[in-house]
């Protein structure tokens, strides 16, 4: 099992990047934004990795923040997404609105994606919501939610889909500091992106 790659991009296709790791090339499928990011790298890139075996091929799958690894893993565990589903899912919405888009049942803003029609994103949302349920339940709270309730169940919502329960409190307390009035959805989307941010560092 490949956890990651650290390497020269080489070249860049349609959502697919070679990568020259000590003197070989890999070549890796990566979300559409993260290629125009890979592009324009100064440098080496690192890329947190999937390997899909099948018996007539190995398929490499990269990303460059691990919470997009984990929305890949959750998403090809959804019955009837395989990985290149998932990859079409990850380029075409952020981690932020997929996230908020499950929470809230936004079926319309799922089947917007190509490849996902009604019966797919209703998969989504009813598989999902499981894994979410925390989050679901902190939202259906937060018009009566204190602000201190609000904060525990944003960062509860993030440890459900995976993070770390301290990154998680360190995140939407950072969040929550420039907010006057935040509510759930606003805090987990803004720690989101601070907990990417913390990946590039």
């Amino acid at each position: 099992m490949i956890a990651y790659l650290d390497g020269t991009p080489v070249t860049t296709g349609d959502r697919w990047v070679v990568l020259e790791v000590n003197g070989i090339g890999y070549r890796v499928h990566v979300p559409e934004p993260e290629i125009r990011e890979i592009a324009h790298a100064p440098g080496k890139v690192k890329l947190h990795t999937y390997m899909a075996v099948r018996e007539d091929a190995i398929t490499l799958y990269g990303f460059l923040h691990t919470s997009e690894l984990e929305l890949f893993t959750i998403l090809i565990g959804v019955t009837g997404i395989g990985p290149q589903i998932a990859l079409n899912i990850l380029s075409r919405i952020s981690l932020e609105d997929f996230v908020l888009a499950i929470l809230s049942g936004d079926e319309k803003c799922l089947t917007r994606i190509p490849g996902i029609g009604p019966k797919s994103a209703k998969r989504l949302i009813l598989e999902l919501r499981d894994k979410m349920k925390k989050v679901q339940d902190a939202m259906a709270l937060a018009p009566a939610g204190t602000p201190d309730r609000i904060v525990r169940d944003a960062a509860s919502a993030l440890v459900s889909l995976g993070f770390a329960e301290q990154a998680a409190y360190d995140a939407v307390r950072a969040a929550a500091a420039g907010m006057t009035e935040p509510t759930i959805q606003a805090l987990i989307k803004a720690a989101l992106v601070l907990l990417k941010e913390g990946e590039r560092r």
